[in-house]
């Protein structure tokens, strides 16, 4: 009879990882995260082609109070990304269901709280910017419209976990293009066509989540299989909801780490003048096109991963690790190059104003390199949260936040918007590298052989 300390290996389920597998998750995926920066873009653009400074700077600090608060709910997605991932590596159907009627329960609740605390999430946000005036009153209007799309726009964060958990690239490009769209082309017809400005562009993006979610909504509960579906027990376990709940708050104070640090970048953006704030607006739109470029890839990262931990197959993980990295890098050298040779254009497409434009041309190439800077955050996030290790992206986070911080008033006080950029990168750089440095650890940890008797890894 064998030890209750004896070595046993847990049941595993292998699948092969190759270019193929990777690609088929990554491209479509890459395709539909460009429409968010897209977006984006033209949002500046049309809002730069009304010929107001004012306006332009008040879009920039709503677009980061907007993203503090929802972006610190970004977890509904990853979770369901990583728990759906594993719930399928395990070849559990009934339990992936029930993890997105969990988190979709979550995001309906917490986006009715969002509605309830507009006014103080504003108030305080436009404080902690700086934000004084007219460019006050112009952040304010935009934030306190598109804050009604709230439980919509968190229940796309569910609808998108799921999908992705499940590599369901086609079908996360389907939605996504829906979404972002849809909020391209009213924006366009809103502000300029039917000449409501600012505001239309903020209606256009409340009725794209409407829309975007109703259609995401239709499409996964069509794909559910009703032999599978989960009882209502099953969907309100509490050791269920526990997991979920911690799991949650690791990456919730990670995605409010992150964005508080494109916050405090924007915060001290806003010290050089509007001018400056402008240009550093439309500069970060370039880290954002290749953030969204690169997630494609992180995309594959987290479901790979996600389902090698639940197959319990190590050498999944590691392969997804390599190819995903591989990747990201090549298509972030592409970024940057891009960047550095067409910069000049873009920002002339995006503002009629000179004087921005010749701030914005001072420091094209630190934005053009925060794609190179930030390609192994990005790999190493899919990673770690496609197997749901939190604790360790949160604490890493934390580490190069600070870092962020420190670095980032040095600079400034000594070389002004370029110390900046400078400490942005260095930032974007430090989150990947602290990850990597613990991968090896965690890995062998995670498939280290289960001990009889005790039921679970040490």
């Amino acid at each position: 009879m064998p030890s209750d300390k004896a070595a046993i290996a847990p049941q595993t389920r292998p699948f092969e990882v190759n270019n193929s597998l990777v690609l088929g998750i990554a491209v479509p995926m890459t395709l539909a995260f460009l429409t968010t920066p897209l977006l984006g873009l033209v949002d500046t653009a049309v809002v730069g082609r009304l010929g107001d400074a004012v306006l332009l700077g008040g879009l920039a600090i709503a677009a980061i109070i907007f993203d503090l608060i929802f972006a610190s709910f970004n977890f509904l997605r990853s979770a369901t990304t990583g728990l759906v991932a594993q719930a399928m590596g395990r070849d559990d159907p009934t339990e992936e269901q029930a993890v997105f009627w969990r988190s979709l329960m979550i995001a309906v609740v917490a986006g009715i709280v969002v509605i309830a605390a507009t006014p103080l999430l504003l108030a305080t946000g436009l404080r902690f910017m700086g934000a004084e005036g007219e460019l006050a009153a112009a952040a304010g209007t935009y934030l306190s419209i598109r804050a009604l799309s709230a439980p919509v726009a968190l229940a796309n964060y569910t609808v998108l976990g799921y999908i992705l958990g499940r590599g369901m690239g086609k079908t996360g490009l389907l939605v996504q293009t829906i979404i972002n769209g849809t909020n391209i082309a009213l924006s366009v017809w809103f502000a300029l066509g039917l000449g409501y400005g600012l505001e239309g562009v903020a209606w256009a993006t409340v009725a794209a989540e409407v829309v975007g979610c109703a259609a995401g909504l239709i499409i996964i509960r069509w794909r559910f299989d009703p032999a599978f579906k989960p009882s209502w027990p099953q969907i309100i376990d509490q050791a269920s909801i526990r997991k979920l709940m911690a799991l949650n708050g690791d990456i919730m104070i990670r995605s409010f780490a992150l964005i508080a640090g494109f916050a405090w970048f924007t915060r001290l953006g806003t010290g050089f003048g509007e001018t400056t704030l402008a240009a550093n607006a439309i500069l970060m739109n370039f880290f954002m096109v290749a953030g969204y470029y690169l997630d494609g890839f992180a995309t594959a990262a987290e479901q790979i991963a996600g389902r090698a931990l639940g197959a319990r197959h190590r050498p999944a993980l590691i392969k997804a690790v390599k190819l995903t990295s591989l990747w990201g890098f090549a298509l972030a050298a592409f970024t940057t190059t891009f960047f550095l040779v067409f910069g000049t254009e873009v920002v002339a497409l995006m503002t009629t104003l000179e004087a921005v434009r010749a701030e914005a041309g001072m420091y094209l190439f630190w934005a053009a390199l925060t794609a190179l800077s930030g390609a192994l955050a990005f790999q190493m996030d899919g990673v770690f949260i496609g197997a749901t290790w939190s604790r360790d992206m949160r604490n890493m986070m934390l580490i190069s936040l600070a870092l962020f911080i420190a670095l980032s008033i040095v600079l400034s006080d000594h070389w002004g918007n370029l110390g900046l950029w400078i400490a942005f990168n260095i930032f974007l750089a430090a989150r990947g590298f602290t990850l990597l440095a613990l991968l090896p650890r965690r890995i062998d940890r995670t498939f280290r052989p289960v001990q009889a008797g005790i039921g679970k890894e040490a």
